[in-house]
């Protein structure tokens, strides 16, 4: 039986960010410092390694032994830029247990980096010999929690506005202390112009509401460049779930509630669409990035299917986290477990137990993402020099 992560006290909601859409439903810049260099554990050949049973520590997870350990390890050494931006000394510690400092995770990291790529057996044997699993647990004890998915969008745009291109994207303000700060009705009615906020437009504000939700996209601009946008930051009111809202006012209910639904009904009521999108007071800001790769809060590439969003004020930047769920109609193939990297977050992202699959880009990757969601468990792994302090 894995142990459990010591609870924290107070309240831990579990809602999500596509699950908030529908059902009611920034890493810290520091200098660079010295190299840490990797343990003194010797490496062990590829073949023993393929002849090794699980680790005693990670039989509880159930399919470890299954999953693809080297496409998880170059999921997690993406990671590996961010620790090192950060002081060797800080200390990775949250309210309800220790995740280890910086130097720790370098460590790691160093360790990571001098295994060949793609050996799966390697791999897995590389996380359980530097890592500990910790089974994640809300307040009140229990394990199960909701989890969702997002995907990246393509959008059209231009640099500046026109009847075409008439919804803009702002860049984050600077507010003034004491600044009432806009809802989203307000934006609408013009609360920032005349401000030099607009990154760019696009021509659907549909599309500019979704892209909201999940946070990062490319955006195919008229002159024929590809540009990639990401959350910044948001307005600071509460969200409100327009999915809850169409239920109240009778226009769905919650069994057929989908991301799909709500495009619907929006394409379909274009008099009522601004009054639905209204509702939710919560308004998302965005920053300019290159098109290379969709980027998460990480301000490191997220991988398709391995890269998860969580509240990191439980789950640490960065590490690995053993994702389980299981018989759920809502994923494809009924069951997900995988390890992945938590590499980014969400404003509606709350709780221990909690996660945002990133499925990538494409139809594919949207229809896996507005159709998730799913109960299940969450195990984050530590490395094994903290987990020993615990």
């Amino acid at each position: 039986m894995l142990p459990a992560r010591r609870r924290r006290k107070g309240p831990a909601a579990g809602r999500l960010l596509a699950a908030a859409l529908t059902l009611g439903l920034a890493a810290c810049q520091a200098n660079r410092e010295e190299a840490v260099a990797p343990s003194a554990t010797p490496e062990v050949a590829p073949a023993a390694l393929a002849a090794n049973p699980v680790a005693p520590a990670f039989r509880g997870l159930a399919g470890w032994e299954a999953d693809d350990h080297a496409a998880a390890l170059a999921t997690f050494l993406n990671s590996c830029p961010w620790f090192a931006d950060q002081p060797a000394s800080l200390a990775l510690d949250y309210p309800d247990s220790s995740t280890g400092t910086v130097a720790d995770w370098r460590r790691v990291c160093a360790d990571a980096q001098r295994l060949p790529a793609g050996d799966g057996p390697a791999a897995r044997r590389f996380f359980e010999q530097r890592f500990r699993p910790i089974a994640m647990e809300h307040a009140d004890g229990s394990r199960d929690g909701l989890f969702t998915g997002y995907y990246a969008p393509r959008l059209r745009g231009d640099w500046q506005p026109s009847a075409t291109y008439a919804t803009p994207l702002y860049s984050l303000p600077n507010w003034a202390p004491g600044e009432r700060r806009p809802t989203r009705a307000d934006i609408a009615q013009g609360a920032l112009a005349g401000r030099n906020l607009e990154l760019i437009w696009v021509d659907d504000p549909v599309d500019a509401f979704f892209l909201e939700i999940q946070g990062s996209g490319l955006v195919d601009m008229a002159d024929g460049e590809l540009i990639g946008v990401r959350y910044i930051g948001q307005n600071g009111h509460g969200y409100v779930p327009v999915g809850r809202v169409l239920i109240d006012w009778g226009e769905a209910t919650a069994d057929d509630m989908s991301m799909e639904v709500i495009r619907a009904w929006l394409a379909a009521n274009p008099d009522r669409a601004q009054a639905l999108m209204n509702e939710n007071p919560s308004y998302v800001f965005f920053e300019r990035r290159g098109p290379d790769a969709i980027v998460g809060n990480l301000d490191v590439p997220l991988t398709a299917e391995r890269s998860l969003a969580v509240d990191w004020a439980h789950v640490p930047r960065g590490a690995p986290v053993w994702l389980d769920i299981a018989d759920d109609p809502t994923v494809p193939g009924g069951s997900l477990r995988r390890l992945m990297v938590a590499q980014d977050t969400g404003g509606a992202i709350r709780g221990a137990v909690a996660g945002d699959v990133f499925w990538g880009f494409g139809d594919d990757a949207a229809a896996h993402a507005s159709g998730m969601r799913a109960r299940g468990q969450l195990t984050v792994l530590v490395p094994a020099a903290a987990a020993a302090e615990r």
